[in-house]
């Protein structure tokens, strides 16, 4: 039966008030015998790309189907289908988990669940996973974070009464206006450059850190790293006995997409002479991270369950924690989620390994490693979202199997995989590699 797992709530008096005001509050989850046996992703392409006629349904399915295939999992094992989309990328959103979950091969009696918590939603997805385990609701999980920056519509909210003489049609960028924050009224890349402030970050110190995003995702692709993750997206069918077949047809003569897209070697001195978003500002197009179109699956089982049928996990997944923060700096969310997860599960931060920190904005993710006075030598070892991109629900999914099998290469025992969330939020995974040091 379904049982309470552990959920507790923490404030810890003793933090300093800077600290204190970002990191006070938020909840933990420990999890005792969870673990993430296997992933796989498609390739993260860029925006209106080869993969901007898919819908974000079938990227899922397709990373579903190559998850249960690499963790060697039968579909019929799996009792819970959790998904995340932000954007609808077509008029079947509603039944989007249902649809991954039944064309992946899973039960009809099995449910599925949406999971919603922006940019954070891939790494909430884990945390849930790990709930229903611990509780006994479930002992594997499927996993799936996927996303079309291409097809987020162009939409309207005010059209369902009718249209007054002269009145404007009000159609607009739903990705666009997604990212205002109107209770602050500012738009993300502004929160990027409220830290850049906070922290006395230059546009030298972003371009460079951008330019080394890129140098290190080119160079983890041309080491056949990403490619281990990564299932090449192919025209296929999905079918489903007594149902409507789904598929998957690239456009024109493309044939396969088998690679990352947006990863290419950029010098500072070239981003430097990208106009910043706004004047006097340190954003740019160019060391943000960048629009692209993927999906990314896990599962993730109880230990009963990998010892019974003789898996050898990626990674345990230890514990989870998600805070507030202010929503004109957002992008400082990973700083407090990253020491609450510590705090709790008795680690510092010279335990951990491996960081995997979602490059949203370069300036935010510095602002990151200077509150926690992060070693950025351990940081986005392959690359990070400046260079690879940022599809939304994708993302925290992608981060977290790119932190167990980098965790796995260089042989350290803790990884953490954060991200910021709009509307000033952080979330964090805590990671742990038996075999590592």
């Amino acid at each position: 039966p379904c049982t309470t797992t552990r959920c507790t709530a923490s404030s810890n008096p003793n933090l300093s008030e800077r600290h204190t005001t970002m990191a006070s509050k938020g909840f933990f989850n420990a999890f005792d015998d969870i673990w993430m046996l296997d992933g796989m992703r498609t390739p993260m392409v860029d925006y209106c790309g080869a993969l901007g006629h898919i819908s974000p349904t079938d990227l899922g399915i397709k990373a579903a189907r190559a998850a249960l295939e690499r963790a060697g999992v039968p579909a019929a094992d799996i009792n819970s289908v959790l998904a995340g989309n932000m954007a609808p990328g077509d008029f079947e959103q509603f039944m989007l988990p249902r649809h991954i979950g039944l064309y992946a091969g899973v039960p009809q009696d099995v449910p599925a669940l949406m999971t919603q918590r922006i940019c954070g939603t891939g790494f909430e997805l884990f945390r849930q996973a790990g709930e229903q385990i611990q509780s006994g609701c479930a002992d594997v999980a499927l996993v799936v974070g996927t996303e079309s920056m291409t097809r987020n519509p162009i939409a309207a909210f005010t059209h369902r009464t009718g249209f007054k003489l002269g009145a404007p049609v009000e159609f607009k960028d739903f990705m666009w206006e997604a990212l205002n924050d109107s209770a602050p009224g500012i738009n993300m890349i502004q929160t990027a450059e409220n830290l850049a402030k906070k922290y006395g970050i230059t546009r030298e110190e972003v371009d460079a850190f951008a330019s080394d995003s890129f140098a290190k995702a080119v160079a983890a692709q041309q080491a056949g790293f990403h490619a281990g993750e990564i299932v090449p997206v192919v025209s296929e069918k999905f079918e489903l006995e007594g149902y409507a077949t789904r598929g998957i047809k690239l456009q024109g003569k493309t044939t396969e997409v088998a690679n990352d897209t947006h990863a290419r070697i950029s010098p500072a001195d070239v981003l430097a002479k990208l106009r910043s978003v706004y004047p006097g500002g340190v954003q740019t197009g160019g060391n943000s991270a960048a629009l692209v179109d993927a999906a990314a699956a896990a599962v993730v089982a109880s230990g009963a369950y990998a010892r019974a049928k003789g898996k050898k996990p990626l990674a345990r997944v230890v514990a989870a924690a998600v805070v507030g923060v202010p929503p004109e700096i957002m992008g400082i969310g990973p700083a407090p989620a990253i020491k609450l997860l510590l705090e709790r599960a008795g680690l510092t931060l010279d335990a951990i390994g491996r960081f995997e920190i979602n490059e949203a904005q370069g300036a935010q993710t510095l602002s990151v490693g200077r509150e926690l006075g992060l070693d950025l030598s351990k940081l986005n070892v392959n690359g990070g979202a400046i260079a690879l991109g940022h599809p939304l629900a994708c993302t925290g999914v992608r981060l977290t199997l790119t932190l167990a099998r980098e965790m796995q290469r260089s042989g350290v025992r803790y990884g953490v995989s954060s991200a910021c969330i709009g509307g000033g939020q952080g979330i964090a995974l805590l990671l742990e590699n038996p075999e590592g040091v």
